[in-house]
């Protein structure tokens, strides 16, 4: 079930999910918005040219009120917003209409896990031909939530949990590249 503005607030009121920093304005009808946080990484050049599932991939990262995002440009962002989600609740990260319309995709990997914590690390892709400005602060997309039928046995304690900033890939440390 997708949880209603009034739900919503009844769970930040009572504390059973945390979002911070957040205002009034950012809730929904049936979902909260989120904001665009101040730090940005790019993937940085290897001597190859060739990146990896099995070797751990370095970002080049900035912190800026603005970013510029040049036409085929690939860059990890953050949410202004820390977040905690209880075992009993999942959430779907949507990309704006507005910003879409723009050519600038805008992605996660589409879910939450019940249990997170942290800032959400968001992937935006400039499909333009024009480059777009990125302002910290603005509305970027929304996270719905839905309620789960009952709490997780697993909630989610995996290697970007508490992250913060615009987090890079960790998919080195899979378990299947620590097999053998």
């Amino acid at each position: 079930m997708i949880l209603s503005d009034k739900t919503i607030m009844r769970m930040l009121e009572e504390k059973t999910l945390k979002i911070e920093p957040l205002t009034k304005e950012q809730i929904q009808p049936a979902s909260v918005d989120i904001r665009l946080g101040r730090t940005f990484s790019v993937v940085d050049d290897t001597p190859s040219g060739i990146i990896t599932l099995e070797n751990e991939i370095k970002y080049k990262t900035i912190t800026a009120d603005t970013y510029l995002i040049m036409p085929g440009q690939f860059v990890l962002a953050t949410t202004m917003e820390y977040f905690e989600l209880p075992d009993d609740l999942t959430a779907f990260v949507e990309g704006r209409s507005s910003l879409g319309r723009m050519g600038l995709f805008i992605q996660n990997a589409g879910w939450v896990d019940p249990g997170f914590k942290g800032e959400i690390t968001l992937e935006l892709y400039n499909a333009n031909r024009c480059a777009i400005e990125l302002k910290a602060g603005r509305r970027v997309g929304q996270l719905v939530f839905a309620e789960m039928d009952a709490a997780a046995l697993n909630p989610y304690n995996g290697k970007y949990q508490g992250q913060t900033g615009a987090t890079g890939s960790r998919v080195y440390k899979d378990k299947e590249n620590n097999e053998g």
